[in-house]
């Protein structure tokens, strides 16, 4: 690398002295700090910009590096609305794009949108609407539950005294007849 120019040495003093300045002064805020940052850097690009002009190197080929060699890719103009009148633009215009017959597939679409008859039946319960005590009587099912148990326990218990009451008199009557029949012999 070259020796260090004058304008670079100029620079460098400038930065020291700004660091000193930071330094003198630290009740200055972030934002002020990072603003004469900032300032300093856009110097120094000037003065880079000041030092390609005079060498005579454009700034592209000086911020690249010597064995990074890139291959500069231009797209091809491609004119599609824009009618030229120059000959060399004529042949980049491309034709007018036919659009693409759709008609089947939106067929193809609409006959698998088509929904399948799930019910073949209408319940008529499923449709009229609740009555206004469907909740009360829900929760009340599961108590009713219970007490139909216990009712119909209660009927059996009833049935089967019944049932003995009749079997005594039953018996009672069959003993009398008994009784009865053996007097009279």
């Amino acid at each position: 690398m070259a020796a260090p120019s004058s304008g670079a040495k100029e620079e460098e003093e400038e930065a020291m002295a700004a660091a000193a300045a930071v330094v003198e002064e630290p009740e200055l805020g972030r934002l002020e700090e990072e603003a004469r940052k900032r300032q300093e850097r856009l110097r120094a690009l000037r003065q880079r910009a000041l030092q390609n002009k005079s060498s005579g190197e454009p700034e592209s080929k000086q911020f690249r590096r010597d064995d990074e060699e890139e291959t500069v890719r231009h797209k091809e103009i491609k004119l599609r609305n824009y009618d030229p009148e120059d000959e060399e633009l004529k042949k980049r215009k491309v034709p007018p794009a036919k659009p693409a017959s759709v008609e089947d597939v939106v067929k193809e679409q609409l006959e698998a949108a088509k929904p399948e008859p799930i019910i073949d039946e209408v319940d008529l319960a499923n449709l009229a609407p609740r009555k206004p005590d469907w909740d009360l009587k829900r929760d009340v099912a599961k108590k009713l539950e219970k007490l139909d148990k216990r009712t119909q326990r209660a009927i059996a218990e009833l049935i089967r005294e019944r049932l003995k009451g009749q079997e005594e008199e039953l018996a009672s009557a069959v003993g009398s007849a008994k009784q009865d029949g053996s007097d009279s012999d």
